[in-house]
């Protein structure tokens, strides 16, 4: 993508805003365009930063600090979707592959433009209220509660004395035979909804997926359901270890701006409000009934639980913000194939993370996002690079940076919808998402094991470097639900998610549960997610040599690795590959 194309994607992300208009489809993704005014100034070119030393077309643990260093500098500003420095930054990842010799994939472009909107509700204009009783309690946001809504209108957005049902985990799962809906009218209601589902706290394997989280854990999930039951607003309870983040990841991840895909009909076919509030708020909820959270909770993972009206509890809110319509951009380049180049081997990455949180954040405003997915973005260059500077591949290899990942794996869910190479022709992908510079692992760890074939490839491949595999070790947190990999699942492409395990080679698996456990309390969406000098790139350098191969083997063969038998993505693959 030429520079000229960033100072006009520069000139959009300034000025660019629209009055709200709506269309008759209010589940599609919206065609309508930007309407962007001229600018009153002239944009100078960004800068961007270059690497300090060249890069080796050999996989190299300095290679992977270098562009990490830069992707995660103070100059791209956390790389937010739709700022002037986050579209930069996506840029810089386009320029990196043209510099290392991957040819453009979108039409001779690098840039697969993704219209967005950018919303930040007005919290002196917005709140959320709770009348207990006869008292009424003004929730204070970032410490009560976060909430924003998606529709995508200025507002005020209103409901007024909507009574709160608690419908445990807020599931319809007709295939589990589980419907926490079930006999309720929730017009003009509140749903109340616990994090996680009816597996999690059992860990018994015939209810749901057992301690492993399924989709409807999620709380994308949870907030659309209640949006289809006709609900006023969501109010989902957090609960760390459920969650697997704390308050502090909550309240930094979903204040200030948000970033969603351009909807048809605005997203009127959302609920007027989606919030959580703070376990302690839930805890008070409960206790005006008469009983508590523990008790609450058991009653809803038992089979045959019922949505409990939460009598004499009302909920009024009201939500007015901005709402600018911008462009992002997905970034792809390809390396293309001498014998099958209409074939594919995908590996992809998302490039954003949360830009500048001046709401609730500490003095330092900027989540620079260094392993959170810096580090993923880099190993994918570097793999890139290997690929570029190799005899040319037998299928073609396509390498996709997503946007909007933090907002709900929305880059990547648009590049599914819209994909760039038809989905039956992408042989299968590797997702690179938060990887842990720690040193030389023993293993390497599968999120979501047991899903395919590709994991049998993998094994093959670490066996010959003395190494293992370990199954995904924290199932319960719905990592394999969590990244960019599941929206091309859920088009049934055999997808990867893995990363260096945590039995290291230098202190053990003690030594690698600190360091991720560390990361998760103290810099999982923080400003503290920074770059440090002194990290370990062997251990990284390692894996992408990892994921080199396999993609290198795919490629050089005719095979189509596929998910198991019996996977929940089997179904859909075989079609397709049918078609």
């Amino acid at each position: 993508m030429a520079r000229n194309t960033l100072t006009a994607v520069i000139s959009t992300i300034l000025l660019a805003s629209l009055a709200s208009c709506s269309q008759d489809d209010s589940q599609a993704v919206s065609e309508k365009e930007a309407i962007t005014p001229k600018p009153e100034t002239e944009i100078s070119e960004f800068v961007m930063p270059a690497l300090a030393k060249g890069t080796s077309p050999n996989i190299t643990a300095e290679d992977l600090s270098q562009r990490l260093e830069i992707l995660a500098s103070d100059t791209f500003k956390g790389r937010a979707p739709g700022t002037i420095e986050g579209e930069a930054s996506a840029q810089w990842i386009a320029d990196e592959m043209s510099r290392i010799g991957l040819a453009p994939a979108v039409d001779g472009s690098y840039s697969q433009d993704v219209k967005m909107n950018a919303q930040t509700v007005d919290l002196e204009q917005s709140n959320l209220t709770l009348k207990i009783g006869d008292e009424t309690h003004a929730l204070e946001a970032g410490t009560d509660t976060v909430f924003w809504t998606k529709r995508q209108i200025e507002g005020p957005i209103d409901f007024a004395d909507s009574e709160l049902v608690f419908v445990g985990y807020g599931v319809n799962a007709p295939e589990y035979g589980w419907n926490d809906y079930e006999g309720v009218d929730m017009t003009g209601k509140t749903a109340v909804i616990l994090i996680n589902d009816p597996g999690y706290e059992t860990e018994d394997p015939d209810l749901f997926n057992g301690k492993s989280m399924t989709y409807y854990g999620r709380w994308t999930y949870k907030f659309e359901e209640a949006a289809r039951q006709g609900a006023d607003a969501a109010i989902i309870i957090h609960e760390t270890a459920p969650a697997s983040y704390g308050w502090n990841v909550v309240s930094g991840s979903w204040s200030g701006e948000q970033a969603d895909l351009v909807r048809t009909a605005d997203g009127m076919d959302r609920v007027p409000m989606e919030a959580w509030i703070s376990n302690e708020m839930g805890e008070k909820l409960f206790a005006h009934m008469g009983t508590n959270y523990a008790d609450m909770k058991k009653s809803a993972y038992t089979r045959g639980f019922k949505a409990v009206p939460m009598s004499d509890i009302q909920a009024s809110g009201s939500i007015t913000q901005t709402v600018n319509r911008k462009n992002s951009q997905n970034i792809a380049g390809v390396i293309k194939g001498k014998t099958a180049p209409d074939e594919y081997m995908l590996y992809m990455a998302h490039w954003d993370h949360l830009g500048e949180k001046k709401n609730f954040a500490t003095e330092d405003a900027i989540h620079n996002g260094a392993i959170d997915n810096a580090t993923g973005v880099s190993l994918m260059l570097e793999v890139a690079e290997a690929f570029a500077n190799e005899e040319q591949p037998d299928r073609s290899v396509i390498f996709v940076a997503v946007t909007l990942e933090e907002s709900g794996l929305l880059g990547s869910a648009y590049f599914a919808e819209n994909p760039l190479v038809p989905l039956n022709k992408i042989v299968s992908g590797i997702n690179t998402d938060a990887a842990f510079p720690r040193g030389l692992s023993k293993n390497m760890e599968v999120i979501g094991s047991g899903a395919s074939e590709l994991e049998d490839r993998l094994l093959a491949i670490l066996e010959t470097q003395g190494r293992y595999i370990s199954p995904d070790s924290n199932p319960q947190a719905g990592y394999f639900y969590r990244s960019d990999h599941i929206s091309l699942a859920k088009k049934g492409v055999p997808m990867l998610y893995a990363s260096g395990g945590s039995d290291l080679v230098v202190g053990g698996t003690d030594a690698g549960a600190e360091f991720a456990a560390d990361y998760t309390v103290n810099d999982y969406h923080k400003p503290s997610d920074e770059f440090d000098p002194n990290w370990d790139f062997a251990g990284m350098a390692q894996d992408t040599q990892t994921f080199f191969t396999l993609g290198r083997d795919i490629a050089n063969s005719t095979d189509w690795p596929n998910w198991y038998d019996g996977n929940e993505f089997r179904s859909i693959r075989d079609e397709s590959l049918a078609k």
